[in-house]
């Protein structure tokens, strides 16, 4: 099958190259194919409800990329540490091995990925397997194979299974033609990117199988999210996390962005909070399946200027890249996430001050911090 062996050569190249510094989790395509079970036409699932005694069993599919460690350690807390399943296609590291059940689950190999829900009593599903929006447009294929593919599969398992399904979307979601200041819930969405047409298409399959099926499909769009716990994973607004790295290490920071580039962003913890709230929301709390939310929304300009606040010498020089620029300019500069707010009492903790404060804090004490400070 020429289209598999593309894939799978394009699948190597991207894995080898050292210039990625790709965070999400990225799916061997030995087994693309259209999922073998098909939702009967007359089929009715219902959400489980948990009381406080019986915790939900969850899995987080591409487990190792920005957010499935940081929920998985949120969710241990909440629910017990081996309820909460953490998995990937990658070698995990050591102390998140050792931190909680971890397991080898291929989201392009549907009978495994159905394995794995069945044998572990599997009851809320985390899929967060996906290609970014830099990384994908590198490479449509593969981008279109993990995606889309990867979600038809998820999609049929939570339904044939009766599960809690979560799947991000994200600003990619909107085009150049969807209202900017502020970007409503409903509105036009065309976007110019193989990472954002996949969004849609998910955000759509998913109310999609809700509104036909049952299932209980929660989606929220994320703006772009901060952490100091990871690298940079070729998103377009991951320059608001290398400037923290190059900062301390150089003084120095090249941003691939126009200095007025305004996009709307948030700090890890205010998103993985969101994440949990909405998936323990009522079902009858909520008046859509997919929702905005945000935080703040700044241009590389101004998170500089509260970046030189701790280390006043940092050179910021731009060298606008015109793939990502383009990506950035059609996506929103602030998001409307007022029905959140409303329905399930959304609302973050971190602005901007109190983002770069906790970025230093946790990238450690650097000479020209400390007399800063």
């Amino acid at each position: 099958m020429p289209i598999v062996r593309n894939l799978g050569r394009a699948a190597s190249q991207l894995l080898q190259s050292s210039g990625c510094g790709c965070g999400v989790s990225l799916v061997p395509v030995r087994a693309i194919g259209v999922s073998p079970r098909q939702v009967a036409s007359d089929a009715s699932f219902h959400s489980v409800t948990f009381s406080e005694s019986d915790h939900p069993r969850v899995l987080i599919t591409g487990g190792l990329g920005q957010l499935g460690v940081g929920l998985a350690k949120l969710l241990r807390k909440r629910f017990g540490k081996n309820n909460v399943i953490l998995s990937d296609i990658r070698k995990p590291a050591d102390n998140v091995f050792y931190s909680g059940p971890f397991i080898f689950a291929d989201i392009l190999d549907y009978k495994n990925l159905r394995e794995i829900v069945v044998n572990n009593r599997i009851t809320w599903l985390f899929h967060y397997s996906a290609l970014l929006s830099a990384v994908g447009e590198a490479n449509v294929p593969l981008a279109r194979a993990v995606n889309i593919t990867g979600l038809h599969n998820v999609l049929d398992i939570a339904a044939e299974h009766n599960l809690r399904l979560f799947v991000p979307s994200t600003i990619g979601a909107f085009g150049p033609t969807s209202p900017r200041d502020p970007t409503p819930d409903l509105c036009i969405q065309r976007p110019r990117t193989i990472y954002g047409v996949s969004k849609v298409h998910a955000e759509l399959m998913g109310e999609y199988y809700h509104y036909r099926y049952g299932l209980d499909f929660r989606c929220l769009r994320y703006p772009g999210i901060i952490s100091a716990d990871s690298q940079p994973g070729g998103g377009t607004t991951d320059y608001a996390v290398q400037i923290f790295h190059d900062a301390i290490k150089t003084g120095k920071f090249k941003c691939y962005l126009r200095p007025d580039t305004r996009l709307p962003m948030m700090y890890i913890d205010d998103c993985l909070k969101a994440t949990l709230e909405v998936m323990e929301a009522p079902a009858e709390s909520l008046t859509m399946r997919t929702y905005n939310i945000s935080a703040m929304s700044f241009t590389p300009e101004e998170l500089a200027q509260e970046v030189q606040k701790y280390v006043p010498e940092l050179q910021m020089t731009y060298n606008v890249d015109q793939v990502r620029q383009a990506i950035a300019d059609s996506w929103p500069m602030n998001f409307d996430d007022s029905n959140a707010r409303r329905d399930w009492g959304w609302k973050h903790d971190y602005d901007l001050p109190e983002l770069v404060t906790t970025m230093f804090s946790y990238l450690g004490s650097d000479s020209r911090i400390a007399q800063a400070n």
